[in-house]
C-alpha cells in the first residue's frame, strides 16, 4: 500500500476548521444565534433586491448599486453559511484541500465587490448632490451594467492568481485553520513552502481593495461636504446630507469589524483565544444584516415600499 505524504497535493487531504476556541461544550447554543443572523441576512437582503425589482419606481442608480450591494451580502453569507453551522451543530470540521480553495475565492470575491460597490454609492452620491441636473445622464442604466461588470471582473482578476498561488505550496505540519471557514492568510500560515510571494501579493492585493476604496471613498465625502456647504439654504443643505446616512453607515459596518480583527490578530496578543475568531466570525456576518436594516429605516423609499409590500392593507388605509 502507497504511503500517504502529508503533501496536500493528494485530492482527498482535507483541513480542519475551528469553531470559537474555549466555547466547543456550548456550540450548539452558539449555533441558535449565528443561525438567526444568517436568517435575517438573507431575508432582509432577499427582500431588499424584490422590492426593487419589483418597484418600477426604484428603477434608479442609487437603487441599482442597493441592489448590488444586498447581492453580494447574500453571496458572502451563502458563502460561509454551510461550514460554521455544520461546526457548530454537527462539530463536522473537515473541509476538504479544493473545497478550502472554493470556498476562499468566494469569501474574497464577495467581500472585494462590496467594498468596491461601497466605493461606486459613494460616486453615485457625489454626482447626485454635486451635479444633480446631469445626474440621470451621467449614471445611465449601460453605465451602471459596466460598473457592475468591472467590479465583478477586478475582483476575479485579483482572486485567481492568489488561489493558484497557494495550490503550489505544500502543507507539512498541522491542517487545523483558526477560524470557520478558510481564509487566505491563515491557510498560507500552515504551509512549509516559501509563502514569500504568496504574502506580497496579498499584501498588495489587499492594499489595492481596501486601502485604494477607502482612500476614494473618504475623497468622495471630501468632495461632498463641499457641495454641500456650497448649497445656500440649510434646509436642502440637511436633505442633501440625509441621502448620505445610510452609505455612511454602511461603509461604517463593512470597515470597522475588519480594521478590528486586524488589530486584535496584531496588538491581541494576551486576549482570549475565543475573541479573534469571533470577530472574525461577526465581521462577515455584520454587514449582510445590518445593511437591510438601514436602509429600510433610513430610506424613505425603501421602507414604504417594504410597507406596501408586506402590508398592503395597512398602506391603503
Amino acid at each position: 500500500m502507497r504511503e500517504i505524504s502529508s503533501n496536500l497535493t493528494f485530492p482527498f487531504s482535507t483541513f480542519h476548521l475551528t469553531g470559537i476556541p474555549g466555547l466547543e461544550e456550548v456550540h450548539a447554543w452558539i449555533a441558535i444565534p449565528f443561525f438567526c443572523l444568517y436568517a435575517i441576512a438573507l431575508l432582509g437582503n432577499g427582500m431588499i433586491l424584490f422590492v426593487i425589482i419589483r418597484e418600477q419606481s426604484l428603477h434608479e442608480p442609487m437603487y441599482y448599486f442597493l441592489s448590488m450591494l444586498s447581492a453580494t451580502d447574500l453571496g458572502l453569507c451563502i458563502s460561509t453559511l454551510v461550514t460554521m453551522l455544520r461546526i457548530f451543530w454537527f462539530n463536522a470540521r473537515e473541509i476538504s484541500f479544493n473545497a478550502c480553495l472554493a470556498q476562499m475565492f468566494f469569501i474574497h470575491l464577495f467581500t472585494i465587490m462590496e467594498s468596491s460597490v461601497l466605493l461606486a454609492m459613494a460616486f453615485d452620491r457625489f454626482v447626485a448632490i454635486s451635479n444633480p441636473l446631469r445626474y440621470a445622464t451621467i449614471l445611465t442604466n449601460s453605465r451602471i451594467i459596466q460598473i457592475g461588470i468591472a467590479i465583478v471582473t477586478v475582483a476575479t482578476v485579483i482572486l485567481i492568481p492568489l488561489i493558484l498561488l497557494l495550490k503550489r505550496l505544500s502543507f507539512c505540519h498541522s491542517h487545523v485553520l483558526r477560524h470557520s471557514y478558510c481564509f487566505h492568510p491563515d491557510v498560507m500560515k500552515l504551509s512549509c513552502s516559501d509563502t514569500k510571494i504568496n504574502s506580497a501579493f496579498g499584501l498588495t492585493a489587499t492594499i489595492l481593495v481596501a486601502g485604494v476604496d477607502s482612500t476614494l471613498i473618504l475623497l468622495s465625502y471630501i468632495l461632498i461636504i463641499r457641495s454641500i456647504l456650497n448649497i445656500a439654504s440649510p434646509e436642502e443643505r440637511k436633505k442633501a446630507f440625509s441621502t448620505c446616512i445610510s452609505h455612511i453607515t454602511a461603509v461604517a459596518i463593512f470597515y470597522i469589524p475588519l480594521v478590528s480583527l486586524s488589530f486584535v490578530h496584531r496588538f491581541g496578543k494576551q486576549a482570549p483565544l475565543y475573541l479573534p475568531t469571533l470577530i472574525a466570525n461577526m465581521s462577515l456576518l455584520i454587514p449582510p444584516v445590518m445593511n437591510p436594516i438601514v436602509y429600510s429605516v433610513k430610506t424613505k423609499e425603501i421602507h414604504k415600499t417594504l410597507l406596501k409590500v408586506l402590508c398592503p392593507k395597512a398602506v391603503r388605509v
